[in-house]
């Protein structure tokens, strides 16, 4: 039987490590290891036709993938893949890590939830002062929560809310309806923020998404609502988001911003109002091994020229299954 012809057949990955643990490689795949910051270890820049991109600030480094002349894919760790589709040309396959990180990140949702509204934010900063405060708060059961996509990492946050009893209503990029019921249009964003008591942003960031939630939005939510972002910080509008949070008429708890990390001297970290983690949602124990075991997956498909899962933006692999 003849062996089909591989699309990829020479791929880096960022770190040794890596490289290392996704040994055995599968025949046919020759593989290097390139940050992206310095030369390539172990293949020249002619022979790569496809990168893994560094966990970490890969937005920092795209620039060189402009170095690769025969560039075809580029995968990245994360979720999300803002700012790969400007650094190539749409003749490059960009494939993402989606999946990898639902579970951490949907926990650090429901987890942000639950710290803002039963106050856990502020007994951590009693409990340096020796101070016991013991009021009633907002519980998250009969919450009216407004969760913005429904991805793989919103479908994993809504799985997790049901439990906790809230009133939970899903927006899309469009309406339409699924096994859970009715997903609403970004376009209704408006409407549904009024009665929102808890807004949870987990889309992707596009050129549609920027600014989603902006001061339209905010200014519907009730006095005392609370804005959780777990997805990019640019769907949110910065300034309007702080104004708000600043004035004390609304509540965050963000792990994401745009900039990050927020400048030093920005008011939302003396703002008793924001609860700030610092870019942490799939940054847990499960995602390496989960990472791990995607690209084993991805690696074998290339090598019988089959197409990879992911894909975000197809390249080479219009039309194949």
């Amino acid at each position: 039987m003849t062996r089909p012809s591989t699309i990829v057949t020479t791929v880096t990955l960022p770190d040794q490590q890596l490289l290392e643990d996704l040994q055995p490689l599968p025949d046919g795949i020759a593989a290097g290891v390139w940050d992206l910051s310095s030369p390539p270890v172990g293949v020249d820049l002619s022979e790569i036709d496809a990168v893994v991109l560094p966990y970490l600030n890969a937005g920092a480094v795209l620039d060189a993938l402009r170095e690769v002349p025969s560039l075809k894919l580029v995968h990245t760790q994360t979720t999300g893949y803002d700012g790969v589709p400007d650094a190539v040309t749409e003749g490059v396959a960009i494939a993402s890590a989606s999946g990898v990180h639902a579970s951490g990140t949907a926990e650090l949702a429901v987890g942000l939830m639950l710290a803002s509204l039963r106050g856990l934010d502020i007994a951590a900063r009693d409990q340096r002062d020796r101070v016991w405060r013991s009021e009633r708060r907002l519980s998250l059961a009969d919450r009216r929560v407004l969760l913005v996509g429904v991805g793989g990492i919103g479908n994993e946050i809504a799985d997790r809310l049901r439990p906790f009893e809230v009133e939970l209503t899903r927006v899309g990029s469009s309406a339409r309806d699924d096994e859970h019921g009715h997903i609403h249009s970004s376009t209704e964003l408006v409407t549904l923020a009024a009665d929102a008591d808890v807004l949870v942003v987990v889309t992707p960031l596009t050129e549609r998404t920027t600014h989603m939630i902006d001061a339209a939005v905010l200014a519907a939510m009730p006095t005392g609502a609370l804005v959780v972002n777990v997805g990019r910080g640019a769907v949110v509008d910065s300034e309007a988001l702080t104004a708000e949070v600043v004035s004390g008429r609304l509540r965050c708890a963000i792990d994401v911003f745009d900039p990050e990390p927020i400048p030093a001297d920005h008011p939302l970290w003396d703002s008793e109002n924001a609860l700030i983690s610092p870019h942490l949602g799939g940054n847990t124990s499960a995602f390496y091994p989960r990472m791990v075991a995607l690209l084993k997956t991805q690696l074998a498909a290339l090598s019988r020229g089959e197409r990879p899962r992911n894909l975000v933006q197809d390249g080479p692999f219009s039309g194949r299954s």
